[in-house]
């Protein structure tokens, strides 16, 4: 059976939909719709890596069209469509993703589109610095060019191959062994016999069919034959070039892409035209139209219709997401505000607890805020606010939560707590004091405005939010009372302490 593992799409998709492709590729259609029933009903990578995401619902949108699961195929297209809108394109994952979409759209006939997708695709393989992937990001972009070459005038299909041709030789030489060398191979040939250099285009056809032959690859097999009856037919042997032509066909159907099988339809029918067979021109005139009649039956304005639909249904319901998360978050600093500590912050504190480990609350409070508004206005003190906002982001982690709580109140729960940092709380604390009172506050509140200070009130867990909170605010209280511009630590209880030491002696 062909082997498609040395592909560079390979490393984006999970094992299965790798099993898929392959058994699709070798004409075992039964076998590829089984398993594909198992592969769809699994999640692709979610939502942390969103490019890999959509490459496999893109690669599952095209197979799922080559099975003749139209639905399923727009389904799966539109729900990737959705992962590109909300991505910028960058990366070998993109490249792909794009170019497998163009060959998609191609399939189904938005013909301008596709080329565009495709031409997408090869400028990002390019910037990502990627051989293989912008090898095989050519060779579909190649490959299309060859088909639209094949049904233009003279004129336009010499330029086309030519751009073709360009393109594939240069892909050919970035790989030179599996199943993409393969694919090239024959490609490349069928640019040079567009171009009337046949003898060398029959001898890189006859090594991709001996190549594909040994790999049992169809798909590859397909061309192959494609491209030496154009050859043969070229030079006026025609009986063999309606046999080459026939077995193009035959393949084509076998693996289900419908592009090839409309395309050697009508190259077969033409030969047989030609010989005066017209049985056999019948014949493949039908094979042709039902090829095309796949896609006119089920597709056309519908496809685009429900396509958008689709999208548009998605980006709602985004929004909708969006709506929610914007509630949780303060308008004029940009953190999270006291609904979505509340909504947050006890996940956050089970999570750490159970790995063994010690959340800290930090109650920040700034020091005579009252007289920062009075002297310097309530646009200084908002923008005074903002500035202590990003301070503080500045001295917590990635992974800490820094709410504003209340007014001139700020809470930072800091989680996932390593053994060595025991005393995280007092440190990242006294960070923020000194950040705060070391910084130059002159070109927010100007020169006669007294600048401010923070208070700050730590206390450990494990325990409720509501229990953390009220420590650190009792140890806010002292802080506030010894003169302010402090740090104070509320000491747990015993019975917390008792806690703790039997957390630490489990997850030793």
């Amino acid at each position: 059976m062909v082997d498609r593992n040395d592909s560079p799409l390979a490393e984006h998709l999970p094992q299965q939909d790798r099993e898929v492709r392959l058994l699709l590729e070798s004409g075992r259609v039964l076998e590829a719709n089984a398993l594909f029933d198992e592969v769809v009903s699994g999640m692709p990578p979610g939502e942390d890596d969103r490019w890999r995401r959509a490459t496999v619902l893109v690669h599952r949108a095209v197979v799922a069209f080559r099975l003749s699961r139209i639905p399923l195929a727009l389904e799966l297209a539109a729900e990737a469509w959705v992962e590109l809108d909300a991505e910028r394109p960058e990366g070998t994952a993109a490249a792909q993703t794009i170019g497998m979409l163009g060959y998609l759209v191609e399939s189904i006939g938005h013909r301008r589109a596709a080329l565009d997708m495709m031409r997408v695709s090869v400028e990002l393989a390019r910037r990502a610095g990627h051989p293989e992937t912008l090898a095989h990001c050519m060779q579909r972009l190649g490959g299309t060019l060859n088909m639209r070459a094949a049904e233009a005038s003279p004129d336009d299909a010499k330029r086309i191959f030519s751009e073709a041709q360009g393109m594939l030789e240069e892909a050919l030489s970035l790989v030179h062994t599996g199943f993409l060398h393969r694919a090239l191979l024959a490609a490349y040939s069928r640019s040079l016999a567009g171009l009337g250099e046949l003898a060398e285009a029959e001898e890189l056809a006859q090594r991709a069919l001996r190549l594909n032959e040994i790999a049992e690859d169809r798909w590859g097999l397909a061309v192959a034959n494609w491209v030496l009856s154009g050859v043969r037919r070229t030079q006026g042997a025609l009986p063999a070039a309606r046999t080459l032509a026939s077995r193009a066909v035959a393949e084509a159907d076998r693996v289900g892409d419908t592009i090839m099988l409309r395309r050697f339809s009508h190259d077969l029918a033409d030969i047989c035209a030609d010989l005066g067979d017209h049985v056999g021109e019948a014949e493949a005139l039908r094979r042709g139209m039902a090829a095309g009649g796949k896609i006119l039956d089920t597709l056309q304005e519908a496809l685009g219709q429900a396509l958008e639909q689709r999208r548009l249904a998605v980006q709602a319901q985004r929004v909708a997401v969006a709506a929610q998360e914007a509630a949780a978050r303060d308008p004029l600093t940009g953190l999270v505000n006291r609904l979505g500590l509340e909504r947050t912050a006890p996940h956050l504190i089970k999570r750490t607890a159970s790995r063994g480990r010690v959340p800290w609350l930090v109650l920040v409070d700034v020091d005579w805020f009252k007289d920062v508004n009075d002297d310097a206005g309530h646009a200084a003190g908002d923008a005074a606010l903002r500035e202590i906002a990003q301070l503080l982001r500045r001295e917590c982690r990635a992974d800490d939560l820094v709410a504003r709580w209340a007014g001139d109140e700020f809470v930072i729960l800091l989680v996932d707590v390593s053994d060595e940092r025991t005393e995280a709380g007092p440190t990242v604390a006294e960070r923020i004091r000194a950040a705060v009172h070391g910084h130059d506050w002159r070109l927010v509140l100007g020169k006669t405005t007294r600048p401010p200070t923070v208070s700050i009130g730590v206390a450990a867990g494990p325990a409720q939010l509501d229990q953390l909170f009220t420590a650190a605010d009792n140890a806010l209280y002292r802080a506030k009372r010894q003169g302010r511009n402090r740090v104070e630590v509320q000491p747990p209880a015993e019975d917390e302490l008792n806690a703790r030491a039997a957390s630490t002696l489990t997850t030793r």
